[in-house]
């Protein structure tokens, strides 16, 4: 039995999101290109010269945390498109899922789908079977400004406009 919890701690370990060396506040922005909502391919270089840009790791289209959250950042879009802010959320799923999931809540920005998992793992919010809800601003020379590793998703959007209004 002591095998077998040791076995279990270790695997928890190699898994976990460890913040040892990872992304932090003035990191460059790791570039990707993903398959986005609307049918088109998102290069994060492209959208550098429409900065600040919000990239939200969530779980999973459709159960609660990430519905709230979506919803979230949905009642408080006006104050994003006022700030110019581009806003991509991002999670495992499919794009047909990432469509269902806009369509039912009446999202009003596009989500990406990081199928291979390798958005997520360059931010360090990779995880197994889902992301980690972090969040991050990235201002247009690529760099990173702000990063949240303990998301509310009740308050997500609020705290990062006070957070994009001090930029």
């Amino acid at each position: 039995m002591k095998r077998f919890v040791v076995f279990f701690a270790v695997l928890f370990v190699c898994f976990s999101n460890v913040q040892a060396d990872g992304l932090k506040i003035g990191s460059p922005a790791p570039d990707f290109t993903a398959p986005a909502s609307d049918g088109s391919q998102v290069h994060l270089a492209q959208w550098l010269d429409r900065a600040p840009i919000v990239i939200f790791f969530y779980p999973k289209d459709d159960i609660p945390d990430s519905a709230q959250e979506a919803c979230n950042f949905r009642d408080n879009f006006t104050g994003f498109r006022d700030m110019k802010v581009t806003v991509f959320g991002v999670s495992y799923d499919s794009i047909s899922s990432h469509k269902k999931f806009i369509m039912k809540y009446h999202l009003p920005f596009l989500l990406l789908s990081d199928l291979y998992h390798s958005i997520a793992k360059d931010y360090d919010a990779g995880g197994l079977l889902s992301p980690s809800q972090y969040t991050f601003i990235i201002d247009k020379h690529g760099t990173i400004v702000y990063i949240n590793r303990s998301v509310n998703p009740v308050t997500q959007s609020l705290e990062l406009q006070n957070a994009l209004a001090q930029l």
